[in-house]
């Protein structure tokens, strides 16, 4: 049995300046690259492992898993979930609305995050996960996953005809917002994809980026930084 640990970030104590403050983890977002290194570099002491230990994901929105043994020099490319079996390697995704998703085995030994936004979602990136973690030896009634922050249905306003169609690929996101539109809430969704693929222990983060002012939002912000989600095992 191997211990899991996971972690969230929240976009106080780092080094950004305005708009990216404080915490911001993400490059490519326009802030100074010198401030996000040290927010990462920073980061990683928190949790215990080099700076090199972590694996940062390019996310495109796509539907493409890194298998890693080892850190990439820089972040893995085009990327949305990456999964591992080594210890004391931590696997990082970055949000600012969509879900951080965390995956882990215990008994196997295998952990995965992904980046999961509308169309990661509606294009069947969890059931990926799952399916390559499966080949890892990972069973589905034995993992543990994690929904982590992410906006929430009350917020995420789209037309109904966007809602109708991402629901009838992720059934269960559809939903009515505070204002009485049409919304998503994709981690009702994805709680309920995971239950039917054989996954029984799922746990939501209720926190909603767009109304927690401690979350980087990019709905609420526009510019805005990214905070991460991470897991690795413990040797």
């Amino acid at each position: 049995m191997f211990e899991v640990a996971t972690a969230f970030t929240t976009r106080r104590g780092g080094l950004s300046r305005p708009p990216y403050h404080e915490r911001n983890v993400g490059h490519q977002v326009g802030d100074d690259p010198g401030a996000v290194a040290a927010n990462r570099a920073e980061l990683a002491r928190e949790v215990g492992l080099p700076v090199d230990r972590v694996v940062w994901l390019n996310q495109v929105h796509g539907t493409r898993i890194a298998l890693m043994d080892q850190a990439a020099a820089g972040a893995v490319p085009d990327t949305d979930a990456v999964i591992t079996a080594v210890p004391e390697l931590a696997l990082a995704v970055l949000v600012a609305d969509c879900v951080p998703v965390l995956f882990a085995d215990p008994v196997a030994g295998v952990v995965g995050a992904s980046h999961v936004g509308r169309v990661g979602a509606a294009a069947g990136i969890v059931p990926l996960v799952l399916a390559a973690m499966v080949r890892l030896g990972a069973e589905p009634a034995r993992l543990r996953v994690v929904l982590g922050p992410a906006i929430c249905g009350g917020c995420y306003e789209v037309p109904p005809e966007l809602r109708d169609e991402v629901d009838s690929q992720l059934p269960g996101s559809a939903c009515r917002t505070g204002q009485g539109t049409a919304g998503l809430d994709l981690r009702a969704g994805l709680a309920r994809q995971l239950v039917d693929h054989g996954v029984t222990e799922v746990h939501r983060d209720s926190r909603c980026t767009a109304e927690d002012g401690e979350l980087f939002s990019y709905r609420r912000d526009g510019v805005t930084g990214r905070q991460a989600g991470l897991v690795w095992l413990r040797s």
